[in-house]
């Protein structure tokens, strides 16, 4: 069963900028990335993931319609194993403490601190293969 990371994010520049961060990890399979740009789209995956194994799930905050804050707790709820990674522009403390409360993992600013994340990752991937 392939791994999957789901990113959730609004705009459509994030999939490129993603697919190009982790192309090596892509083309070889270790783990795939879906990407849903909205909240209603990727609740729809998180519900019908039983062709994966999701590992993560990365979510921006600020999106129209449904929020990520919104989305976190109704996610975790449907997947309480899978953690949650905020990304926001506003890493104001109100915004942390809602994320946090929430069932987030953690909180990473934009721009994105790939090596961070490819931490993240690479904690999550290890512990499963």
């Amino acid at each position: 069963m392939s791994l999957l990371i789901l990113v959730v994010d609004d705009e459509p520049d994030i999939e490129l900028l993603f697919r190009q961060q982790f192309r090596r990890d892509l083309r070889s399979g270790r783990f795939a990335m879906e990407f849903a740009q909205s909240a209603a789209s990727a609740l729809a995956r998180i519900v019908d993931a039983s062709d994966v194994t999701l590992i993560l799930i990365l979510s921006d905050i600020n999106m129209p319609g449904m929020s990520g804050l919104e989305l976190l707790p109704m996610a975790r709820s449907i997947r309480p194993d899978v953690p949650v990674i905020m990304i926001t522009a506003y890493g104001d403390p109100e915004t942390k403490r809602r994320a946090f409360e929430g069932g987030a993992e953690a909180l990473l600013a934009k721009p994105i601190d790939f090596v961070a994340l490819r931490e993240e990752i690479e904690n999550r991937v290890g512990s499963l293969r």
